[in-house]
């Protein structure tokens, strides 16, 4: 799960399917473009202002 901090003071989050061995920044920009394709308010591209946690 990535949590991404948007414009809107809102937080949005996506499950992102990746291997265990993914990085966390490609976790990050996976779900940063799924949120930014959405017409959601734009989420910040700070690297550091994602939460991701593994869920299961």
């Amino acid at each position: 799960m990535v949590a991404l901090p948007a414009v809107d003071g809102r937080q949005y989050v996506y499950r992102v399917y990746a291997p265990e061995d993914a990085l966390p920044a490609d976790l990050f920009w996976d779900a940063w473009h799924c949120h930014d394709e959405s017409p959601l308010p734009r989420a910040s591209d700070l690297f550091d202002a994602a939460v991701i946690r593994r869920v299961g």
